[in-house]
């Protein structure tokens, strides 16, 4: 079979594994390398807010039905926390059947003290009670949220400036062409940053091993193998036994993203391909309504992958120090982990950060936060786990809205194949091309 370098997921591929070999042989080198992944994860941030921005405002603008607005926001909302709350359920039904923490040995800790308590000084800045979050939604200024990428702010006020927009109607056609404008020059930006894609999978992959080593990846097996498993399960199990509900493959979806993914895998962050997912999605069938709203805010309040390893680090902690959770304090802790886990995409280095958050925020602080230090060495490579979990579970969240609103093109070809540049009308399950003139 003939390979096709210029494919970008062979080139994605093909860096990782050098990546993985330049870590290995030579780890200073590799270490090194992490400027490339650095640099290409903050070329993507650097479009994110505006392409947030954009999408959001032309979708709303574009429905001009404002319950059809609040009922796919409704919607999206409750399908994410439902599905989150089995994400969790899930984890730590898994830790209770594998223990991966019983029997560990806890005498190192203070070693690591001083990475932990960077961590958990990040965690002590950022506001953890529920008012506090929803006042943190609303941002001071729109450019300083636009300027430093907080997606939630951003989110915020996009849904107003698009409510505001549709209800002007056909006064603000102007500016839903000029936002429309501008959305394709930036998604073409986009595919110029992706470009370097490779170069930064190669470089992040090659930074993990080489500062890891090949060898840290079996020294906490058990609980890495508990977390990728009850991934693996919960994107096969649960969210294909959504997919199948609403008439599609997972299997078929994640083949569809498979570039997206890979990219994931090489970055450890979702974030790096939100700009080209939203892209994925529209054509693999959803609208652009749809996709402009429930991506960005699944980006917030879907982190399945997120949830799942939360749930499952703060038992493992208990677990390795013999601590015995009572039922309360695990409802407990599923509740804390429902609101700390909401703001976690917008923080770098969001999952250890969150966990800090989370561990400090149950009454009594019954799990100690020193116990952070036993996931140190092997979090770097959960994260990618986890990333991707993410990911998976917002394209499955973007379909299921987009299908059960009607708003779904059902594929009869590869829309990979797809270059008319036409504009696609969803009306019901019918849908009618028109073309700019």
């Amino acid at each position: 079979m003939r390979i096709n370098l210029k494919n970008l997921t062979v080139q994605v591929l093909i860096a990782i594994v050098l990546g993985i070999a330049i870590g290995q042989f030579f780890p200073a080198v590799g270490v090194q390398l992490k400027v490339l992944g650095d640099i290409f994860v903050k070329m993507i941030k650097m479009v994110i807010a505006p392409i947030v921005f954009f999408t959001i405002v032309i979708g709303f603008a574009n429905m001009g039905d404002m319950k059809k607005v609040g009922r796919i926001g409704g919607k999206a909302v409750l399908y994410f926390e439902i599905i989150t709350t089995f994400a969790m359920a899930i984890g730590i039904g898994v830790m209770y059947l594998v223990s991966p923490g019983s029997g560990m040995d806890t005498s190192k800790v203070g070693a690591s003290a001083a990475e932990v308590a960077k961590f958990a000084k990040q965690a002590s800045d950022t506001p953890h009670g529920f008012m506090d979050f929803v006042v943190s939604v609303i941002p001071d200024s729109v450019v300083g949220a636009l300027a430093k990428g907080e997606m939630l702010p951003v989110l915020f006020f996009s849904v107003l400036f698009g409510l505001a927009m549709a209800g002007l109607g056909e006064k603000a056609k102007p500016v839903t062409h000029f936002f429309e404008k501008m959305n394709e020059v930036f998604f073409r930006l986009v595919s110029i940053i992706m470009r370097f894609s490779p170069f930064a999978a190669g470089g992040a992959m090659a930074y993990t091993i080489g500062k890891f080593g090949v060898g840290s990846l079996f020294s906490l097996g058990k609980m890495m193998g508990s977390v990728y498993i009850t991934m693996f399960l919960f994107v096969v199990i649960v969210l294909g036994l959504v997919a199948r509900i609403y008439g599609f493959s997972i299997f078929n979806l994640i083949k569809f993203i498979k570039e997206e993914i890979l990219l994931v895998l090489g970055t450890s962050s979702s974030e790096s391909a939100l700009p080209r997912l939203m892209e994925r999605l529209e054509k693999y069938g959803c609208s652009k309504s749809v996709v402009g709203l429930v991506v960005p805010t699944g980006y917030s309040f879907n982190l399945d992958g997120t949830s799942i390893y939360l749930s499952m680090a703060a038992l493992f902690i208990a677990q390795a120090y013999g601590i015995e959770l009572t039922l309360l304090q695990v409802v407990t802790l599923l509740g804390v982990l429902m609101l700390t886990s909401k703001g976690a995409a917008g923080v770098t280095g969001s999952g250890f950060i969150t966990l800090a958050a989370t561990l400090t925020a149950i009454p009594g602080n019954v799990i100690p936060i020193e116990g952070m230090a036993l996931l140190l060495g092997v979090d770097r490579f959960m994260s990618e786990a986890r990333a991707i979990t993410n990911l998976i579970g917002n394209s499955v969240a973007t379909v299921v809205i987009a299908k059960s609103e009607n708003q779904f093109r059902t594929q009869t070809e590869d829309s990979s194949t797809d270059t008319t540049g036409e504009d696609t009308v969803y009306i019901g399950n019918k849908i009618a091309a028109s073309s700019e003139a």
